[in-house]
């Protein structure tokens, strides 16, 4: 049997290699204690967070889970208000809320996983969304007609409601709201792409988001800027309960390109009173040729949502995407004509 022997050489060599190994045993057991105290911190967090800011509104039972509904205002048809991919749920809304309230019955309410809401189990699906909705609007007793309002991708959100549930939904306002080609459009008429960096930093996030969220480290890029109308207690509420509410948005992102899909194919809206508000203010810090590019390809979208009902019409509005923090008036305006529209042909309204 031949032994080797170690030459004197070896020495330094397995030192370095035993200093690394304890370097890196080191290191890991670091990242699961941060790991373990993140996620109790965060669990805590959430508890205190459950606790300190309750929701306007009610949280509604939709089958073992809650949805938050916040319905304010008499009348019919009900307005229903759909947020984009962001963390603020009804919060969103609250430039219009009450305006439109005064007008009829008008409800905001939080998506699976977002704000009050309980989350959902399994992967995000538009139709499920979808009937969360419906099931808390019944089992609250809120009555149809609905006029649902889309901001962005709540857009495509209202148009798969529509889609189930046709004989309550009688119109539509969508918000600046997207559209089912409009990433490859705007592509096209910016004429770029998304940066290799980009593309790698947006896979991370949707692959670790939920991870992160429960670990705590998405409250520290918890949103300090809030909309000019927000109270403290609503800032602070938003905040609070953005980490559970940024995994939800994860899982809606990764769900994006099959929304888009569905709402697609939901986009025949027949004779239903259509309203389709296009934002068209400039990005900061672009060059004037490309926004006129971007803003005429983006108009151009909106005028071919308007054509989705045979009673559609756009509005071009001076706002930037946000039409309902900029230009509340405008919205307000909007839903009015439709809830008048709708009224003066109560008889068919529900079709």
């Amino acid at each position: 049997m031949l032994i080797r022997r170690r030459h004197p050489g070896d020495r330094p060599r397995l030192k370095r290699r035993g200093r690394i190994r304890r370097v890196l045993a080191g290191l890991t057991l670091l990242v699961l204690i941060a790991a373990i105290t993140g996620a109790v911190y965060e669990a805590e967090a959430r508890r205190d967070a459950r606790k300190r800011f309750a929701p306007r509104g009610r949280l509604v039972d939709v089958g073992g889970r809650r949805i938050h509904l916040d319905c304010r205002g008499a009348g019919s048809p009900t307005v229903v208000m759909e947020n984009g991919l962001d963390t603020s749920g009804p919060l969103s809304w609250n430039t219009v809320h009450d305006d439109l309230a005064a007008i009829t019955r008008t409800c905001a309410y939080s998506r699976a996983g977002m704000m009050w809401s309980d989350p959902a189990p399994g992967a995000f699906h538009s139709d499920s969304a979808a009937r969360d909705l419906h099931r808390a609007l019944t089992a609250a007793g809120e009555r149809a007609p609905w006029v649902l309002v889309g901001h962005s991708m709540g857009g495509p959100y209202a148009l798969v409601f529509t889609a189930r549930h046709p004989r309550e939904t009688a119109g539509l306002v969508l918000v600046d709201a997207a559209h089912p080609y409009g990433r490859e459009r705007m592509g096209e008429a910016a004429g770029t792409a998304p940066g290799p960096l980009r593309r790698m930093r947006n896979a991370a996030i949707l692959a670790l988001g939920p991870t992160l969220a429960r670990l705590g480290v998405m409250r520290l890029m918890a949103p300090r800027a809030a909309p000019a109308d927000w109270t403290p207690q609503m800032a602070a509420a938003q905040r609070a309960l953005y980490p559970p509410s940024s995994a939800a948005l994860v899982r809606e992102a990764r769900a994006m390109d099959e929304t888009l899909r569905r709402a697609d194919a939901s986009r025949a809206l027949g004779d239903r009173p259509l309203i389709v508000l296009t934002a068209i203010t400039a990005l900061p810090g672009e060059s004037a040729e490309q926004e006129a590019k971007r803003l005429a390809a983006w108009k151009r979208l909106g005028a071919d949502q308007a054509s989705w009902s045979s009673r559609g019409r756009q509005q071009v509005v001076d706002a930037t995407h946000y039409i309902h923090f900029n230009r509340p008036d405008v919205v307000v305006d909007a839903v009015r004509d439709l809830v008048r529209t709708i009224r003066a042909e109560a008889p068919r309204a529900a079709r």
